[in-house]
């Protein structure tokens, strides 16, 4: 847990701070996209359990629950992994939106209709502070590294660390404009920025600008596994960088634009879900996209307590066997 005394009232300003390697080299042009996959039916897959919830992007798992943001009604729902059951949902305020992280012994809930990113107590439950900072985009993601809280909290690249002891921002870090989301992952932040189509990894340590990213167009959501970062772009395609030599490896095709989609990985997969195409699961061996589901649902996926969580029908989740799921063919 970061101390108040160590902070006090420090900001971070890391436009000086990118490395020389990250600006001294061009970028290299990115592998050609792969090609699409055929598409299956959503309906040949036989979920586990069939949850009456809607389940919605930036949904966080516990070590016995899943929660579920409800922008529409201004709560958070637990759904209860042993039984599929659905809790009390909890008020946190108006619209929450991007991301839950689970942290500190609290939810955390970026709220779009109001200025704040909500702390909920899980034993109470309720919330119990709200940081005075809004995140910057609704469709973004905030994460949890080395005792702080990250979240991009304006458009024009500004990134904050917020002091869980205090409940308020300590420092920030200056990324590329049209910032939008951060991911923590292989001791890193990971930021994507839509100008420019970029993704920067900033050390959570020192707010170093480490390395800027040239990856596919308007790059909104990612996710950090399965050996590598993922990127889910604008133009249908997820961008693979290697988190150890900072470059693109590949760009994967998923057979139509994503724009509304979200992404996970996991279970030996990667994981993508938009309107109309509830799953596109791609293999990291070969960095292909081998299945894509089509018909009604979609928008919304997490991969935890070793199932597919995946929007469904209006206000209904599902819960899958991602074995069961990779296992069917065209």
């Amino acid at each position: 847990m970061l101390r108040q005394a160590f902070f006090g009232v420090v900001f971070t300003v890391a436009l000086g701070a990118v490395s020389m390697t990250s600006r001294g080299v061009p970028d290299q042009p990115a592998p050609a996209p792969s090609r699409p996959p055929a598409d299956i039916p959503f309906s040949r897959l036989t979920p586990d359990a069939t949850i009456a919830t809607a389940f919605q992007p930036g949904a966080v798992a516990s070590d016995d629950a899943v929660w579920v943001p409800g922008r529409e009604t201004g709560t958070v729902t637990r759904i209860e992994t042993k039984g599929n059951t659905v809790g009390t949902p909890i008020a946190v305020g108006l619209e929450p939106c991007a991301s839950l992280v689970l942290a500190f012994d609290s939810l955390w809930v970026p709220l779009c209709g109001e200025k704040g990113i909500a702390r909920v107590d899980l034993k109470e439950p309720k919330v119990t502070a709200t940081v005075a900072l809004q995140v910057a985009s609704g469709a973004g993601r905030i994460a949890s590294s080395v005792g702080s809280i990250w979240a991009v909290t304006d458009r024009k690249g500004v990134l904050s660390r917020i002091d869980p002891d205090t409940n308020a921002p300590v420092a920030e870090v200056c990324v590329p404009g049209g910032a939008a989301a951060v991911a923590a992952g292989t001791d890193a932040l990971w930021i994507t920025s839509e100008g420019g189509g970029r993704l920067t990894r900033v050390s959570p340590h020192n707010h170093e600008v480490i390395e800027e990213i040239a990856v596919g167009p308007k790059p909104v959501r990612l996710a950090v596994g399965e050996g590598g970062i993922w990127i889910l772009n604008g133009d249908g395609t997820v961008t693979r960088v290697d988190p150890d030599t900072n470059k693109v490896v590949a760009t994967i095709s998923l057979g139509g634009a994503m724009r509304d989609g979200d992404i996970a990985a996991g279970a030996g997969s990667v994981w993508v879900s938009a309107t109309g195409s509830p799953i596109v699961r791609i293999d990291p061996r070969t960095n292909r996209a081998v299945q894509r589901f089509t018909g009604q649902g979609g928008g919304a996926i997490l991969v935890a307590h070793g199932s597919l969580w995946v929007a469904a029908e209006a206000e209904t989740t599902w819960r899958l066997d991602p074995r069961l799921v990779a296992a069917v063919r065209p």
